[in-house]
């Protein structure tokens, strides 16, 4: 399995610009490469899935251990290449003091080759003691080339050969400020690809860029370098007799899904069957469960409260039983209201009591460990609103300190709550879902 992670000394350096213009250059140059993202970030996938077309991978050595990241990523690999966008600086793990969660420990737990990204704007020589610290703290060598974002090919071509001089490292090539993509975030987090004006053709230009500037040659030699993974995956595997259906929620306003959660519920025989909260006047038919992901709800307040069809259908599902699971964005829209950052208050579902507001700053923001006593899942958080009844049937812990708190509203074997559970980390999770929906619907 060829494959290379893209990663970056620090966050803002260029690491989704350059892995989706590499992703679309490997197309480009006949290759047909497959992705991934470090971490529990749901929007750089999506960008990999405007480039490639098929999903992108989450992977994170928070969530699992070494053999389930490496069985996973070897079950969704496909093509011929795999390019793994890291996350934050190289060495940023948990609390960004710890290595666990990083890329670099990712990197580790699949004997990945990197490539570094390094920001050249304003710089000169001076990027030379940049590159070789990190090459000094790569206890495993996994760093094996560099690329200079935001720099000019003709004055990369000279730090480039500096740096194989000096550093002995190899120097991949320089891509310019000006086809860079601008994937800028903004006060509610990250712009989402269907945001960006033109996106498929700035993507172009990147990788066009990429193709006349930088190594693609050398970059697929570096990926045939990976070390051998020694891991028996059935890629033929079939997914068993579809035993219950769960609608899922999947818009503009709910789109934050991880893909081993989908497989996870596919495997276990789970029909999943899309529908709108924005747009549908009614849930699909014959389902035993719902599933409401993250998103950005809060950008579609007036379009969400308007549809009272399915909000009460909705509610009608919650107070019969029927067996849901509700993340972040999912879960506030269950409740009576949401209140936007401009004060205007809009009724949403009304399953749960009580309201969301915008409170103007990450609330209970990183990596958590779910338990209540008998089941332990781990997940993440990541928002700007915050609710007067969050839950309290779970104990959120946060893996550095001793910080904890109250979270999640539980039922049965339905959870609605802020965090975003990755369900590898517990596979027990999804079957104990599924039997409920199975229980729910008779069968």
């Amino acid at each position: 399995m060829k494959r290379i992670m893209i990663a970056a000394p620090k966050s803002g350096t260029g690491k989704t610009t350059i892995t989706c213009g590499l992703l679309a250059a490997l197309k480009a140059s006949g290759m047909n490469p497959c992705s991934f993202k470090c971490g529990p970030d749901y929007i750089d996938p999506m960008f990999h899935r405007t480039v490639l077309g098929i999903p992108s991978g989450n992977l994170d050595t928070f969530f699992t251990d070494d053999t389930t990241t490496r069985s996973l990523f070897a079950k969704e690999y496909s093509g011929n290449i795999a390019v793994i966008e890291g996350v934050m600086g190289l060495y940023d793990g948990i609390g960004g003091t710890e290595e666990t969660g990083s890329s670099y420990d990712l990197a580790r737990a699949l004997s990945c080759p990197i490539i570094l990204v390094i920001d050249g704007k304003g710089a000169g020589r001076s990027i030379l003691s940049e590159i070789r610290g990190f090459l000094d703290y790569d206890k495993y060598h996994l760093i094996q080339g560099v690329i200079l974002n935001r720099t000019s090919a003709a004055f990369g071509k000279k730090l480039g050969a500096l740096i194989e001089k000096e550093l002995r490292v190899k120097y991949l090539g320089a891509v310019p400020q000006s086809v860079d993509a601008d994937f800028s975030s903004r006060h509610l987090g990250l712009i989402l690809p269907y945001e960006i004006h033109s996106i498929n053709e700035r993507i172009v230009r990147i990788a066009e860029s990429i193709l006349q500037n930088v190594d693609i040659f050398s970059i697929k030699k570096i990926a045939e370098s990976a070390f051998k993974l020694d891991i028996i995956e059935d890629k033929n595997k079939a997914y068993p007799e579809v035993s219950t259906r769960l609608a899922v929620a999947r818009d503009e306003a709910f789109c934050f899904y991880y893909r081993e959660n989908l497989e996870m519920l596919m495997e276990a025989g789970v029909e999943l069957v899309e529908f709108s909260p924005i747009k549908d006047a009614h849930l699909p038919t014959g389902i035993q469960g719902i599933l409401l992901g993250g998103g950005y709800p809060e950008n579609f307040l007036k379009e969400l409260s308007l549809n009272n069809s399915i909000k009460l259908e909705i509610k009608k599902a919650f107070q019969s039983g029927m067996p849901i699971l509700a993340e972040c964005g999912g879960f506030m829209y269950l409740m009576d209201s949401i209140t936007d950052n401009e004060n205007r208050k809009y009724d949403m579902v009304g399953a749960i009591s009580g309201a969301a507001r915008f409170v103007g700053k990450l609330v209970r923001f990183g990596y958590v460990t779910l338990h209540d006593g008998e089941m332990q899942i781990k997940g993440h958080e990541f928002h700007y609103y915050d609710t007067d009844n969050n839950g309290s049937d779970l104990i959120a812990v946060k893996p550095t300190g001793s910080k904890s708190w109250e979270c999640i509203h539980k039922i049965g074997q339905s959870y609605m709550g802020f965090p975003h559970l990755y369900y590898p980390s517990n596979p027990g999770f999804v079957n104990s879902f599924v039997e409920v929906m199975k229980e729910y619907g008779g069968q």
